[in-house]
């Protein structure tokens, strides 16, 4: 989020002539606004450096599925989100990426009672026009409740 604490999309041209990581910091710093997504999720780029970005949030009973527990999507989401971000952080300026594909395990239930878990994502390797990262989401006490890995399509802005 911004300072103001609004979400919104940075604009192209301050996104094509920044990095991966500075624009990834000024979001973590709230310099530049995070994306919408993160709003209407409940999570945050919590912690952001070359070749790592974590994202923490706290799941919410509007997040479970009809089995009583969190969705998977919304796991999916916290580590489609820290594993791309890493790769996007060893991206120059001008270069941008998308999720080729992801694999996700799930190892334990999350709930609301489970408190603030942190997805943590570092990569793997990054070339020219493909990048790859692997996840991890833990709990407050380190617990590996899922984890995953990515391919990461780059390509020129």
């Amino acid at each position: 989020m911004a300072d103001d604490g609004t979400v919104g999309l940075v604009p192209p041209d301050i996104f094509k002539a920044t990095s991966g990581l500075e624009l990834l910091r000024g979001m973590a710093e709230g310099r530049l606004p995070g994306p919408p997504i993160t709003a209407l999720l409940g999570f945050s780029l919590v912690e952001v450096g070359e070749g790592r970005a974590v994202f923490a949030g706290t799941p919410r009973f509007d997040h479970y599925n009809p089995l009583g527990s969190v969705h998977g999507g919304w796991i999916a989401t916290l580590l489609d989100s820290c594993m791309g971000c890493a790769v996007h952080t060893m991206l120059p300026a001008g270069r941008g990426y998308t999720t080729l594909e992801f694999k996700v395990t799930f190892i334990r239930a999350v709930r609301e009672t489970t408190g603030l878990v942190r997805a943590e994502g570092t990569i793997l390797n990054v070339g020219r026009t493909a990048g790859t990262a692997e996840g991890r989401l833990l709990d407050a006490g380190g617990k590996l409740l899922a984890h995953g890995t990515t391919t990461c399509l780059v390509f020129p802005l």
